[in-house]
């Protein structure tokens, strides 16, 4: 099964940095589909709201690798999400270009402990 690490710390996942954002309804959603699991923080606050996708045991066989999304901020977005996992997520279907527009980089953390951040490489959606 696809999990789904979904962050709901510092900010993401809170009125005050999405509001009008029905945040337990993105959760709600996306349970249908994944397992989800609600994280503290993923250290890409201006991104919130944070949705790493997980391929299957199928995908990652396959080849498919974790999927960090960012500004999943709308409706349509998890159910975007929530669509590809259904077609097989990482490794088993492309990624429709709609999300491609979401993908965003994983902070990368130092021998020291720092994190930094660097910019996500889009995938072509023609390919």
């Amino acid at each position: 099964m696809t999990r789904i690490a979904v962050c709901r710390g510092c900010c993401c996942g809170s009125a005050r940095k999405v509001p009008g954002f029905d945040h337990d309804e993105q959760l709600t959603r996306l349970a249908e589909v994944a397992e989800v699991r609600v994280t503290d923080c993923l250290d890409v606050c201006e991104q919130a709201n944070v949705i790493v996708v997980q391929p299957s045991p199928a995908g990652r066989e396959a080849g498919g690798r974790p999927v960090w999304l960012g500004l999943v901020n709308q409706p349509e977005a998890a159910d975007d999400v929530a669509a590809w996992i259904r077609a097989g997520g990482p490794g088993l279907a492309d990624l429709p270009a709609i999300l491609a527009l979401h993908v965003t980089a994983p902070p990368r953390r130092t021998g020291t402990g720092d994190v930094v951040r660097g910019s996500a490489e889009k995938p072509d959606p023609a390919t």
